[in-house]
């Protein structure tokens, strides 16, 4: 909203030139300004005030005029005697604190502008004009950062972010739903992936460092026209959503790393559930304990080498060796040739995808 001293000047100025004693009370009846000398007000008189459909009334004494705000009354304004210069005056108040209001909210309510931005609810024309009136440079490199925290924590973490990164440095800091904050960050054109992933890695580390928060961070590519940002940001959503079901050890994914796990999360439900059936018939593998899938990560990692996985799992080659026959008796995969890997590896995320599809319907 508005601040009270904005008010309290606009009145102010007003009764320098006229000496009408003026007073803006608030919807529970408080005086948030005035040039009164007295201003205690009745709130009695202040509720039926509202609850009357007029816009304007004497009473107490006083000319009483609803200041509206979107058609909503948010104000009310109160001038003291009740003669014809004094109803004047406090139209043209009224009229100049509602004029403030729109001015505020569409010249400097940049998170107005950025909620509005990331979700594409702008016209073109719109971003252009609105951006001038904001004084934001049009043409800049920025990318779209996702941090996802425990909902309790959103406002701490938020504030938090507030205080690492500015408006001075051409960084935004909003938020388009309870789960998730938004950090709109002004990057260099030649950005790399690594520098990229450093200031998620600082977010990671400062929240976990001095508010031991544990935090998800995806981000976008960068884009380099503000019309863009929304590109940007629906990367990192994707990317976060990605993150959670394929890659949920990770504490920070980038779009631009998502490989398969992209173009499983865009597959048809009916083409996942087919290719399945193709892969596995009718028997779907149950979930495979942990230390086993752990074994066949390490396994893919080492490509596909049996001395390398076993050494790094501290097991005998024989042992690895009868776990892996065992597996591919079970799901008639065998992931020591790579197109049966390839082919597991591939199933297993879609599986991942259609449990997780599951959950959410839940």
């Amino acid at each position: 909203m508005i601040s009270n001293q904005v008010i309290q000047t606009n009145i102010g100025d007003i009764y320098a030139l006229t000496k009408v004693e003026m007073a803006v009370i608030d919807l529970v009846g408080n005086v948030v300004a005035s040039t009164m000398t007295s201003d205690d007000v009745d709130r009695n008189l202040v509720q039926a005030f509202l609850d009357s459909p007029a816009d304007s009334q004497i009473a107490g004494g006083y000319q009483w005029f609803k200041i509206l705000d979107e058609g909503e009354t948010a104000y009310i304004l109160i001038a003291r005697d009740n003669g014809t210069e004094v109803y004047v005056m406090g139209k043209i108040a009224v009229a100049q604190i509602q004029n403030l209001l729109i001015a505020y909210k569409e010249r400097f309510d940049r998170n107005n502008f950025f909620q509005n931005l990331l979700l594409d609810n702008l016209l073109l024309v719109d971003i252009y004009n609105r951006a001038k009136k904001l004084h934001l440079e049009m043409e800049a490199s920025r990318a779209v950062y996702l941090i996802q925290t425990k909902l309790d924590s959103t406002n701490e973490c938020m504030e938090m972010l507030r205080n690492l990164f500015s408006a001075q440095s051409g960084d935004y800091i909003t938020s388009v739903d309870a789960n998730s904050i938004v950090l709109i960050k002004s990057v260099e054109a030649d950005s790399t992936l690594h520098d990229l992933t450093e200031v998620a890695a600082t977010i990671v580390d400062m929240m976990n460092a001095e508010a031991m928060m544990n935090v998800k961070v995806a981000f976008g590519t960068p884009v380099s026209s503000l019309t863009s940002v929304s590109k940007s940001y629906k990367e990192a959503k994707m990317a976060l959503d990605v993150g959670k079901i394929f890659y949920e050890e990770k504490d920070i994914i980038a779009y631009s790393t998502l490989g398969i796990g992209r173009l499983i999360y865009q597959l048809p439900v009916n083409l996942c559930q087919l290719f399945i059936k193709e892969v596995f018939g009718d028997s779907v593998p149950e979930e495979i304990d942990e230390e086993m899938m752990q074994t066949i990560n390490m396994f893919f990692e080492n490509n596909l080498n049996i001395s390398e996985t076993s050494r790094q799992r501290f097991v005998h080659r024989n042992t690895l060796v009868y776990r892996l026959e065992r597996l591919a008796e079970t799901t008639g995969l065998d992931i020591r040739n790579f197109n049966d890997a390839l082919t597991f590896k591939i199933a297993m995320m879609v599986v991942s995808y259609m449990r997780y599809l599951d959950h959410q319907e839940q």
